[in-house]
């Protein structure tokens, strides 16, 4: 039986829906950090990396697609691991989640605050952290279409500038464009005279949570099912040019700044897009770049809040969390989760101020590994349901969207996702992460299973009192 999302306006197309997976994927992972992982792993290493990711997003989202067309639910990841693995799992998946956005809110503010300084260098940074934050705040809270058609736009900027690079880029690389320095084509020379692995092999898997973590947002098409027009036909549509997706904007940007730009010189720059264009003589290539920058992080943020505000309204539809968290404006808007979410975000924010090291650093660990943890939830919601699905006499044929290739499938995807967990192990940089994760996960179980003991003995201690009186 399909479950339908109480109350939500269903008024996002499916050119609302590819964006806004779009505007989840690209963002600052892509324009700023890109260049550091590219010093890691080396050119090719890096090459290699975004592929096995593009391919583990792809096997995660094709689960997720059989999931989110048979169930179309606002929040979804955790109502599928709470039915398929257990209701602790959901219960923790949920605020991972959660977590996981609101702590980008708060440093994705800040950063395009301080983007702007290159242009207001007068104007205090947390002035424009808070014009952003409000104007976000107000795509998310007035109606669903509003939000969507502004991430449509925002995402559609970045998607234009990588195209433009990918073009310059290539035309730079085959000779066609003069590099500014009357260097020679480079013809991927310097993908490969580090050696195709400068660092050693191993240093791919250790970059793995990085590349994956560049990849989270993808998923956002599960949180929007269920104000999605016509599931059946929009989620399938946008789950299957997912990996084409992935490939023409990751790939093909990460194989122009391979080509372009030297590894040794990758994990100083600001912005490695920046020192391509500059080197392909782009004129203002600072400034364009830094207009392409500060879209991308708004477009991150509202992708962010409208994720954690959905999720702490799915949480509240499930009855783990008070449920005025669940309540919707007449236009279909979770308010109190999305200004819940938008404080959590300042607060996040406050913290990167005032204890960068201690709590900024813990809550920083925790959400660059729990997407990790989501997608690993949904390989195997998919997996137990399917078997489910199977065992209660339904046919596979009676589904509108099909995992391929079962059980193959969401095996693979988990086992690839857990795979960039253990590499993380090995990485003293990144162990950080595990240390705060797993104990926070920890956390959650224990929280949702001693609140529910305590509503058991107060819903017990209720029908006791309503025989006692009776009688």
């Amino acid at each position: 039986m399909k479950i339908e999302a109480k109350d939500f306006k269903r008024k996002m197309k499916t050119r609302h829906l590819i964006m806004l997976s779009l505007g989840g994927v690209i963002g600052t992972g892509l324009f700023l950090s890109s260049g550091y992982t590219i010093h890691q792993a080396g050119p090719f290493g890096t090459i290699l990396s975004y592929l096995i990711g593009a391919i583990v997003v792809y096997l995660v989202m094709m689960c997720l697609g059989e999931l989110s067309v048979h169930m179309p639910e606002t929040g979804s990841f955790h109502s599928y691991a709470a039915k398929y693995i257990g209701p602790g799992t959901g219960y923790a998946v949920g605020w991972l989640y959660w977590l996981t956005w609101t702590v980008a809110l708060g440093s994705e503010f800040t950063a395009a605050g301080l983007m702007m300084q290159r242009w207001f260098p007068s104007v205090s940074v947390w002035i424009w952290s808070g014009l952003f934050a409000a104007i976000i705040f107000g795509m998310n809270a007035f109606t669903v279409r509003f939000f969507a058609e502004s991430e449509f736009w925002f995402s559609l900027v970045k998607v234009v500038a990588i195209v433009f690079f990918i073009i310059a880029g290539g035309a730079a690389i085959v000779g066609f464009v003069p590099l500014a320095d009357s260097s020679p084509a480079p013809f991927f020379t310097n993908i490969t005279d580090a050696g195709l692995f400068p660092n050693g092999a191993f240093a791919i898997i250790m970059t793995m949570l990085a590349v994956n973590f560049a990849f989270s947002g993808t998923e956002l098409i599960g949180v929007a099912a269920g104000e999605t027009k016509e599931p059946t036909k929009t989620i399938p549509k946008a789950i299957r040019t997912t990996l084409i997706r992935l490939v023409i904007f990751y790939v093909g940007t990460i194989v122009v700044l391979s080509a372009l730009l030297p590894s040794e010189a990758a994990s100083v720059l600001e912005s490695p897009f920046v020192a391509v264009l500059g080197r392909i003589g782009i004129p203002y290539a600072a400034d364009l770049m830094n207009v392409v920058i500060i879209t991308a992080i708004l477009s991150a943020a509202n992708s962010g809040l409208y994720a954690s505000s959905r999720m702490l309204w799915s949480l509240a539809d499930k009855k783990t969390i008070p449920s005025f968290f669940g309540k919707l404006t007449k236009s279909g808007v979770p308010l109190v989760a999305t200004i819940t979410s938008m404080l959590g975000g300042g607060l996040a924010l406050l913290s990167s101020i005032y204890a960068p090291d201690t709590v900024y650093i813990l809550l920083v660990s925790i959400s660059g590994l729990a997407v990790v943890f989501v997608w690993m939830s949904i390989s195997a919601s998919q997996f137990f349901f399917r078997r489910r699905f199977i065992k209660e006499g339904n046919s596979v044929k009676d589904l509108a969207y099909k995992t391929p290739l079962y059980p193959f499938v969401p095996i693979a995807s988990f086992v690839l996702c857990l795979a960039s967990v253990i590499g993380i192990a090995f990485d003293e940089g990144q162990r950080v992460a595990l240390y705060c994760t797993i104990p926070f996960v920890g956390f959650c179980y224990i929280a949702y299973y001693v609140t529910n003991y305590v509503k058991k003995k107060r819903s017990e201690e209720y029908v006791n009192t309503s025989e006692t009186q009776s009688h």
